[in-house]
């Protein structure tokens, strides 16, 4: 999909456009693009920008583009590493990553171009693309927004940890916060102290979250010691949350989804952890026995991670102990790759969600109304598992982080598998995250707390 330049002089002068620009992980890329669709709804032009590499593999399953214009933006060669299982950061992405640093040039370009047709530029960007939009403060009608990937509740958690400023949840939490040892690799840290180095003109921030989930976070960074003038919105979900029902059972569903309209409500574990995790044999080999010996029903995404080249994808084959998908036939899916996750989250079949805990996949089943067990690996993904289990107590904790180190045995992973799935506690945890599911779902209708979030947003770009 080369970009459609001839599409830039068609737009009246009062128009208002807005430019997407994603940073390339994946939960991050979907972010953004589910956003896109949301924004598109409301019949405003939109470009989405980002290297050729990753446009092409991670589009490939979302909706149609509709009012979306894709600009492909080639990024020098790089060499692409294979994913290390011993370390738990995807530092193999990292090549990948400094290769959106070659977007400034043609993204400040593309902005130039509109800036000549059009009433005013709205950069929408991850904040780990601040490098890459800076000429924009250079535009006189260009004006640019912060999306900031991660929960509100991580960036409260941030805050108080620079200025020692309280935020609404109660010191013994407080106290028993994860730490951020270990979230970041040395040259990740490099590349994200680079973006905040240009995050000083932004007008407004926006967060793939609901004032129904995070209302109590959202409205302390609201608070002007800590936003200054800076506009807020949380219009989340992004993903799609008014699903059709499951009534109709399609022939050409995936296969997952055809396994999973044969057995009982509330009675199949997800098991993913995105991808960008790889783990070690001996781990895969913990975590199928633990599956095995809780008895419940799963589907289990059994794949590598990514790698950072255009196929995305890496040959090694994940080994899974020997004769173990022969003797869970009856009551596992084993899916090796792409599966359907949010179709997955929402089927009446899904009971538990067994998860890295990435905010992307968070909010899915969240909205969802499943709840999960948390296995964090990196990043926002200690808090936010910290949130799912202490503050919503809609999931069990599996993965202790001050332990991270430790190999996950099989006696935990069976243990929080029967906690989330036939347990008094699992069942409690299943009804508080229900009711939060239906909560969302209600935000995002018409009259919804986060369909106004969003209403306010448009009208806010759209001012005269």
């Amino acid at each position: 999909m080369a970009a459609d330049h001839q599409l830039i002089a068609t737009f009246p002068s009062d128009q208002v456009v807005v430019v997407m620009v994603p940073f390339v992980a994946q939960g991050h890329l979907n972010q953004l693009l589910h956003l896109s669709h949301l924004i598109s709804a409301y019949h405003l032009p939109l470009h989405f920008v980002c290297t050729t590499n990753h446009l092409r593999h991670r589009t490939s399953n979302l909706r149609s583009a509709g009012d979306i214009h894709f600009h492909e933006f080639p990024t020098p060669p790089f060499t692409s590493p294979l994913p290390d299982p011993s370390i738990p950061f995807p530092t193999h992405l990292q090549p990948s990553i400094d290769s959106t640093l070659h977007l400034r040039r043609p993204v400040a370009a593309l902005l130039r171009s509109l800036s000549h047709t059009v009433k005013r530029i709205v950069v929408v960007h991850d904040i780990l693309m601040s490098y890459v939009v800076q000429d924009a403060e250079f535009i006189p009608n260009a004006e640019t927004y912060v999306f900031h990937p991660p929960s509100a509740f991580y960036r409260c958690c941030s805050h108080w940890e620079k200025t020692g400023e309280p935020f609404p949840i109660d010191p013994e939490s407080l106290n028993r916060l994860p730490s951020q040892d270990g979230i970041l690799s040395p040259e990740f840290l490099k590349f994200v102290m680079l973006q905040r180095s240009h995050l000083n003109f932004h007008v407004g921030e926006l967060y793939d979250s609901s004032r129904v989930i995070e209302g109590q976070f959202i409205e302390h960074l609201e608070r002007e010691e800590i936003s200054g003038k800076t506009k807020i919105w949380a219009p989340g979900p992004f993903n799609l949350v008014q699903l059709a029902s499951d009534a109709t059972v399609l022939e050409n569903r995936h296969k997952c989804l055809q396994w999973l309209d044969n057995q009982p409500d509330n009675s199949v574990i997800y098991v993913s952890f995105g991808t960008t995790t790889t783990f070690s044999n001996d781990q895969i080999r913990e975590l199928a026995i633990g599956l095995e010996r809780s008895k419940q029903r799963f589907i289990w995404v059994v794949r590598a991670a990514d790698t950072g080249d255009v196929s995305g994808l890496t040959d090694r084959i994940i080994e899974l102990p020997n004769g173990f998908e022969g003797r869970v036939k009856e009551r596992g899916f084993i899916e090796r790759g792409w599966a359907p996750q949010l179709d997955i989250l929402r089927h009446f079949a899904t009971g538990g969600f067994m998860s890295h805990c990435g905010w992307n996949s968070s909010m899915e089943s969240i909205s969802m109304g499943v709840p999960m067990t948390t296995w964090p690996m990196h990043s926002d993904q200690p808090r936010n598992a910290f949130l799912i289990t202490n503050i919503l107590r809609i999931g069990v904790a599996m993965k202790d982080w001050e332990r991270r180190k430790e190999l996950v045995t099989a006696v935990v992973v069976e243990e929080a598998v029967r906690t989330l799935m036939c347990s008094k506690e699992g069942e409690e945890m299943r009804r508080r995250a229900a009711e939060l599911g239906r909560e969302v779902k209600r935000a995002t209708a018409k009259g919804g707390i986060s369909r106004n979030e969003m209403d306010s947003f448009i009208s806010y770009i759209s001012r005269e």
